[in-house]
């Protein structure tokens, strides 16, 4: 079942609408500004509703405070070295918003658009057109991402085409707590990944090349640990990023549908499993949160993020386009899938 509400309007007089997707004692909160994630709702082990995502009350919060919270994140998400994207010898230069970096699609995103929506059933498709040129992309892009919360599984599908060769990594960037948002630190939640290599990054956060084994790390969490464990360990990686800020490798390989990853909570008993058919997953630990959300001022690690995609910069390094390209042929689908399980643990 989906209702729909109006959430508010943007400065420039948008009307933003909110979509609950219900899911018996779950539901799940999709805003047409930015396909964003607005909240998550799941029982604890006491059967109280807890929301677990991280976000703002009202639409002035998603326009001025920043962080991605919970947005649909395209063209590109994550970073491409200088801008520089070259297809079939033409380079586009794309904007820099990050250390000299192209981020989450630039000056204005996906995340920043109004969506266009359909509900079939209980199924809610946003969809947008990217023009040719917009960010300085090539191609008209038609997206279409479909929203399901079924039988406990908030499911993410995305799927796209475009009119000429470009490039394509959408993911959402959903800041979560299974200890409940605006609960305080998430440090306290356990991780488990799936992932032998994280992908090392320069300063800038830029990957060049070569994969990091985990093993003897602070980015190991093939067994549960708590995410804050080992967060403050001496490690050039992690001091880069101040914190968790990595790609990890994912076992599955590009295309391959598999539960990747594992979260919970001690305090809530809530259980999250983590699938997709990505390649890579972001992991990031809130290290620059600062935001006054839904119910509390969010600190640093008050969420952490999954981002599934390909790998960041792969439009520039061939070794890790081998693992997933993000270049589209023209004509071509892109389709994957990102999706949260939510459980109880007693």
């Amino acid at each position: 079942m989906i209702t729909i509400a109006k959430f508010g309007t943007t400065k420039d007089g948008r009307e933003v609408l909110a979509f609950t997707l219900k899911d018996g004692k779950r539901q799940a909160t999709v805003l047409n500004l930015g396909g964003t994630l607005q909240s998550v709702v799941v029982p604890d082990r006491a059967g109280a509703p807890t929301d677990v995502l991280l976000g703002y009350p009202d639409v002035k919060g998603y326009e001025e405070n920043g962080g991605y919270l919970g947005a649909l994140i395209g063209r590109f998400g994550n970073r491409i070295e200088k801008g520089k994207l070259t297809i079939d010898g033409t380079t586009y230069d794309l904007y820099c918003n990050d250390r000299g970096n192209h981020l989450h699609g630039g000056k204005e995103g996906f995340d920043k658009k109004i969506w266009k929506h359909e509900i079939v059933e209980d199924e809610l498709l946003l969809s947008y057109e990217s023009a040719d040129g917009e960010e300085n992309y090539p191609g008209n892009l038609k997206v279409v991402v479909t929203y399901t919360f079924r039988g406990g599984e908030l499911r993410i599908h995305y799927h796209a085409v475009s009119d000429k060769k470009t490039a394509v990594n959408l993911t959402n960037h959903a800041y979560f707590n299974l200890s409940g948002e605006g609960s305080g630190s998430a440090l306290g939640n356990i991780l488990t990944l799936d992932s032998d290599f994280i992908v090392p990054t320069d300063e800038t956060l830029i990957p060049h090349g070569g994969f990091r084994s985990v093993e003897g790390t602070p980015f190991d969490f093939r067994s549960p640990k708590e995410i804050g464990a080992d967060i403050a360990k001496e490690d050039e990686d992690l001091g880069k990023g101040n914190g968790y800020d990595h790609c990890y490798l994912l076992k599955n390989g590009c295309g391959k549908y598999a539960e990747y990853g594992r979260v919970t909570s001690p305090a809530t008993g809530i259980v999250m499993r983590c699938f997709t058919d990505m390649p890579a997953v972001q992991f990031y630990a809130g290290n620059g949160l600062d935001q006054k959300g839904k119910t509390a001022v969010y600190g640093a690690h008050a969420g952490f993020c999954l981002e599934t995609q390909a790998i960041p910069n792969n439009v520039n390094v061939p070794e890790y386009a081998e693992k997933g390209a993000s270049i589209l042929e023209a004509g071509k689908v892109y389709s994957f899938t990102a999706a949260y399980r939510f459980e109880v643990e007693k």
